[in-house]
């Protein structure tokens, strides 16, 4: 048996239980927490962590250290009393509690996103801790339900999860991280894993019995009398631990663990492919009877069901296939995308050949113009990630829409042509399913056209260090294919006027992950005019 099957699911202490899943939406309600209760933890657990090979727990520190810089920089300093030691600090008002102003909220989130990523227990506690401090403060505020939320899923606390989730869309007109979706995946999961549980209670009344004892008992007898080839009453245990682990409110993700550890098994028992176990097959692909006919391997008795008990156990595997999917991804009302027409390198370029191309940026600089009319009469428009439409100042069309693909920002609005960006192929093709609206493009970019700086250009990290910027990778693609007569950059000031996006998008910081001054400094090296607004690349 291997050392992931040797793993006994847990059984939740009485004292701790949480609501079974489905339980009120009060399971998302916020512990309250003091701001300076918060910092201390902060800086407590900032002191814990010291340089290693782990760089989430590396950006985590950084983030510590930025946060509690920017707590310093605000508490001001009261000029020392007469008579008392320089060194003494200045003590609070007596019932005075910090209070969570704007300068230390974004410092605050960081944070907590920071010790989020981190994926261990201590950092999702302070991720918590961090969470609840923000919405005992600021209960409408969005990115403290969730970043909640999130911390709620990873702990496997499912119904808490999704009311915190909810929170958040109560309070936001635009859902471009697709929380609606998310939701809905989440609600959709479980109702397929509580088909499955019942599938199994159905097949196996016996394990009712062992429902009611701890979880950590009955898995224990039944892993024991499985490796002895006892399979009926190894199954009644296997299965009564699994509905006992369901009904006393363990998290879901421990739940999910334990279901995959049983499906393994019986289908080890089966001989099924991709079961754990090598089995024994005939010449027509099905397992030979013969040589499984008793007890046999550390696996399991090694007795083969009958057809019937092997169709049941196939349609148990694709339930939980299908309800994991739709807990990562959410549902996918169109898998085909809307019959969108994929493009590809060589096609973006005929379509764009001798056309000319004004790309749009998120900037104040556009936002306080009146330059409407006069990018709309370029004949392809471009626009970046979050982009707002005002058509005085910005023009009414979008022809082209690029956007990394960690946000789905616009991903809404109707465009002939959207390329997402994406450094992963398996996190861009997540992307592209979970967030891409049917019908909203006709022409989709392909994996050819997914990252052309780093794959099209071949620029490795030695040469360009940075991640490259959503507008820098499309900017780059335009002069690389160069056939547009006419290429102009609106707005482009690297952000040196601040950010011009969707009200949804402005709490998003500027993100430090990008070299600004080295883009600048390769526009300006092609640049063949510049203006306040405008810079003309042909």
């Amino acid at each position: 048996m291997t050392k992931a099957r040797t793993r006994w699911p847990r059984q939740r202490d009485a004292e701790v239980q949480a609501p079974p899943e489905g339980g009120s939406p009060e399971a998302a309600d916020v512990t309250p927490t003091d701001l300076e209760t918060c910092l201390r933890a902060c800086a407590a657990h900032s002191g814990k962590l010291v340089a290693g090979l782990d760089r989430r727990r590396t950006a985590l520190a950084e983030a510590l250290r930025q946060l509690l810089a920017a707590h310093a920089a605000s508490v001001p300093v009261a000029p020392p009393a007469a008579g008392l030691p320089l060194l003494r600090r200045p003590g609070k008002e007596p019932g005075a509690a910090l209070v969570l102003g704007d300068d230390l909220l974004d410092p605050l989130l960081a944070a907590g996103n920071k010790a989020l990523d981190c994926d261990y227990e201590d950092e999702r506690k302070l991720a918590l801790l961090i969470a609840d401090t923000v919405l005992t403060q600021r209960r409408r505020s969005r990115a403290g339900w969730r970043l909640r939320a999130r911390i709620l899923e990873a702990t496997g606390e499912e119904s808490a999860a999704v009311a915190a989730h909810e929170r958040y869309l109560a309070f936001t007109e635009d859902d471009g991280f697709g929380v609606a979706a998310k939701v809905a995946g989440l609600r959709e999961g479980a109702r397929l894993r509580g088909e499955l549980l019942h599938r199994l209670a159905g097949s196996c009344p016996e394990a009712q019995e062992f429902a009611a004892r701890p979880v950590t008992e009955s898995w224990a007898a039944g892993l024991d009398l499985r490796a002895r080839g006892d399979r009926s009453g190894a199954r009644a245990r296997l299965i009564g631990a699994l509905l006992a682990q369901s009904r006393d409110g363990t998290p879901v993700t421990e739940v999910q663990e334990t279901v995959s550890q049983y499906l393994g098994l019986a289908r080890e028992d089966a001989g099924i492919p991709g079961g754990g176990s090598s089995g024994t097959y005939d010449g027509t692909g099905r397992p030979d009877r013969a040589r499984h006919s008793g007890p046999g391997g550390p696996g399991g008795p090694g007795v083969i069901p009958e057809p019937a008990e092997l169709t049941a156990l196939t349609e148990l595997t694709a339930l939980y296939a299908e309800q994991r999917r739709l807990r990562m991804r959410g549902a996918v009302d169109d898998p085909t995308f809307g019959g969108v027409r994929w493009l590809t390198l060589g096609e973006f370029r005929n379509r764009i050949a001798g056309r000319s191309i004004c790309l749009i940026a998120n900037s104040q600089r556009v936002g306080a113009s009146s330059l409407g009319a006069e990018i709309d009469a370029y004949d392809l428009v471009v626009r970046f990630n979050s982009y707002r439409i005002d058509p005085v100042a910005t023009g009414g069309r979008t022809d082209i829409h690029v956007s990394i693909h960690k946000h789905g920002f616009n991903w809404d609005r109707r465009v002939d042509t959207r390329l997402v960006f994406g450094g992963v192929s398996g996190d861009w093709k997540h992307s592209l399913r979970n967030r891409l609206v049917p019908g909203a493009q006709t022409y989709l970019g392909d994996e050819s056209l997914r990252w052309p700086l780093r794959d099209i250009g071949r620029v490795g990290n030695e040469e360009w260090p940075a991640i490259p910027t959503t507008g820098f990778n499309m900017l780059w693609l335009l002069d690389f294919l160069d056939v547009s007569p006419r290429i102009d950059l609106i707005g482009f000031d690297f952000y040196e006027s601040g950010a011009y996006r969707l009200p949804e998008a402005m709490r998003m910081p500027i993100t430090s992950v990008h070299e600004y001054t080295s883009e600048k400094a390769w526009v300006m090296e092609r640049a063949q005019s510049v203006t306040d607004t405008r810079i003309r690349l042909r």
